[in-house]
């Protein structure tokens, strides 16, 4: 399945995704808008959540600990080769590609950073998107780079659905609006509809 070049891909609106497994990509910014989508998940959600989040390679993450004083659910870092636990949030640990393996397990990647970044949010989608297809939906948030486009491109073209924060209502508009320009999107949400949105359909 290939997508329209129109932002809502020609899908009805009232189309909701089969959840099993949420990919989420941010940057500049990104740290509030994952911190209050992740504070809105619901108690029962049995979806797993993988996120990518732009930070220095240098510093040890702290994402973890921070994220799991504002979520329901266990947040972790993900770890290489480790199989996913229905309910659970992960975070790609520093200078690590994130990739979703076909049998529902990770694998941490230390290969060339993808435009100037390890992790890649494109990696992420594009890898959740061949082990997933239809039962995923990408997520892009605001951000400083067009990492995550191309991914989300994929996803869409593999069956999944793209939601993209409104580019006009983004910390940082430059990744909302590129994933938009190349992928095009089924959603494009203010940051509290679309959590309160991911919130009911995982509910």
């Amino acid at each position: 399945m290939t997508h329209s070049n129109e932002p809502w891909g020609g899908r009805r609106l009232d189309d909701h995704p089969r959840a099993e497994l949420v990919a989420i990509g941010a940057s500049a910014g990104g740290v509030e808008a994952v911190g209050a989508i992740l504070a809105a998940l619901p108690a029962n959600m049995r979806a797993v959540i993988a996120i990518v989040l732009h930070m220095p390679p240098s510093k040890p993450s702290l994402l973890a600990e921070l994220f799991s004083g504002r979520c329901a659910r266990p947040v972790k870092e993900a770890e290489d080769k480790e199989p996913f636990n229905a309910g659970t949030v992960y975070i790609a640990p520093p200078n690590y590609h994130l990739l979703i393996e076909p049998d529902a397990s990770f694998a941490l990647s230390s290969e060339d950073a993808v435009l100037f970044s390890r992790p890649s949010i494109n990696l992420l989608f594009e890898s959740a998107a061949y082990a997933y297809g239809d039962r995923m939906l990408g997520i892009i948030l605001t951000g400083a780079s067009s990492d995550g486009a191309q991914g989300l491109s994929q996803v869409r073209n593999l069956g999944g659905n793209a939601w993209i924060q409104d580019p006009a209502s983004a910390k940082s508009r430059t990744m909302p609006a590129a994933a938009l320009a190349t992928a095009g999107a089924d959603r494009i949400l203010e940051l509290p509809e679309l959590a309160a949105e991911l919130s009911r359909i995982l509910s």
